[in-house]
């Protein structure tokens, strides 16, 4: 099942967004979309160019552009807002609490050039705690996609939900791997192998780093389930501990600080439900830098390299817990 899985040439998590807006734009009329000054960086021109009387250019006023659209969304519209993670969640929140969630607005807040692999703008645009203080927020639809495919049939999906949505997607280009026409379902994890000795659940570009560990381990004779976790919240609870109580080690990997994001998720959820062993692959509670982004999910202990280390870590926390029983 792990070897099926193969990269179909690289694209942008960000262009899946760009083409996804066009095509629902092109199936609803009651798409609207706002940017903050980042049309071309959001690949949103091609929706702004087919459809200018429902694009709106907001300017480098963030805060602004979320008021514009809990506006739009009181008058019946499905407003898409777009400029980079970091200005989507930490320079708006009080917006996003206060205008989007406290009254549970039909907003889809669309966050590019998140994690390390925004690469070269470094620490400051490289927001890294973004899952966090999205999906603290009561009400909130959390979603991280992996790949072009994942992030165009996102961007369609969450236009039939009701409710505020964090979408969350990259700069660079990335190995595209998920079919074409697979469905998104929200809330939904897609089991990607099936396995024995150890849960990896991964998301965002996280997903392709785990499938190239997995399959380095599975020379090694340890057998990975992998699930790619698309929405962090809800988070698919059955599915990750039907896997949980089938190998009885987990390892989640994120682009993101392990405080706060799909590994406490996980671990909050095993500590009510299934105690077992988890290892986290996330970055250590440090701000960013410039870097080419490889380059800086390595450093950062983000590579494949170190999702293999936590695969044979948790395995032998595993093996000691049994010894001791």
């Amino acid at each position: 099942m792990l070897h099926s899985i193969q990269a179909n040439g690289k694209k942008a998590t960000r262009e899946g967004f760009g083409d996804g807006l066009l095509e629902i734009g092109r199936q609803n009329p009651d798409i609207v979309a706002l940017c903050a000054d980042l049309t071309g960086s959001l690949k949103m021109h091609k929706f702004a160019e087919a459809f200018p009387e429902r694009f709106f250019q907001a300017g480098i006023s963030e805060a602004n552009m979320m008021g514009i659209a809990a506006g739009l969304a009181t008058g019946g519209k499905i407003p898409y807002t777009g400029t980079f993670a970091n200005f989507s969640t930490g320079r708006v929140y009080d917006q996003l609490r206060q205008s989007i969630a406290y009254s549970h607005k039909n907003v889809k807040v669309c966050a590019s050039h998140a994690g390390l692999t925004l690469g070269e703008d470094g620490a400051t645009h490289q927001i890294l705690e973004d899952v966090g203080l999205a999906k603290m927020l009561p009400g909130f639809t959390v979603i991280n996609p992996c790949d072009y495919n994942q992030t165009k049939a996102a961007t369609l999906a969450i236009a039939e939900h009701q409710g505020p949505v964090y979408l969350r997607f990259g700069r660079p280009g990335w190995p595209v791997f998920t079919p074409e026409d697979q469905p998104f379902e929200i809330g939904k994890a897609v089991l990607l192998a099936e396995g024995s000795d150890v849960s990896l659940f991964a998301t965002g570009h996280m997903v392709w780093q785990a499938v190239e560990a997995a399959k380095n381990l599975a020379g090694e004779g340890i057998s990975v389930e992998l699930l790619n976790i698309h929405t962090i919240k809800p988070l698919d609870e059955e599915a990750v501990l039907e896997s949980a109580r089938k190998t009885g080690a987990v390892v989640t990997a994120e682009e993101h600080q392990r405080y706060g994001g799909l590994g406490d998720s996980i671990a909050q959820l095993l500590a009510r439900r299934l105690p077992r062993p988890q290892e986290y692959v996330a970055v250590n509670d440090r701000f960013g830098e410039s870097g080419k982004p490889l380059d800086l999910l390595n450093k950062y202990g983000l590579g494949v390299a170190d999702i293999e280390a936590a695969v044979r870590s948790v395995l032998q926390r595993r093996a000691t817990s049994h010894s001791t029983h």
